[in-house]
């Protein structure tokens, strides 16, 4: 049983493409559930009704209800991003400094450096991302 709040993202119609990239970035275990899967009848069906990465980050995702269109954007378009204000999601201590780096590196492909990663006055490091999803994160270590 999980001692804290995990992040369930609702995508627009961007959550298989979504939560495959965050399997990508992270590792883990992904597993997707069609709307199809779980008996709905809501269109389309072969939207994300529940998405599930387990691993060393963990997080739940689904396509929204309404607008969700379940297939991959157009080519060379970028996906619509969810939206979220006053939340980031963090990544303190997680991982290996280097594993972090890489994961700061990785989220920021399409997405937007809010603060770069860098050295902190106090010793430690950290940066700011928007990922190319809408999701903030903060991702950072002490040595």
């Amino acid at each position: 049983m999980a001692s804290s709040p995990l992040p369930y993202a609702l995508f627009p119609g961007s959550a298989r493409e979504a939560l495959t990239f965050y399997q990508d970035v992270f590792g883990g275990e992904l597993t997707l559930h069609t709307r199809a899967e779980f008996g709905r009848t809501d269109e389309p069906l072969s939207a994300i009704a529940h998405g599930m990465l387990n691993g060393l980050v963990t997080l739940y995702g689904a396509d929204r209800d309404g607008d969700a269109s379940g297939e991959p954007g157009e080519a060379g378009t970028a996906p619509q991003p969810i939206r979220t204000e006053g939340l980031m999601l963090t990544l303190l201590g997680t991982a290996d400094p280097d594993t972090l780096r890489t994961w700061f590196a990785r989220l920021s492909e399409g997405g937007q450096v809010v603060d770069e990663f860098q050295e902190r006055p106090w010793g430690a490091w950290d940066g700011q991302v928007v990922d190319r999803y809408g999701l903030h994160w903060l991702i950072g270590f002490e040595l």
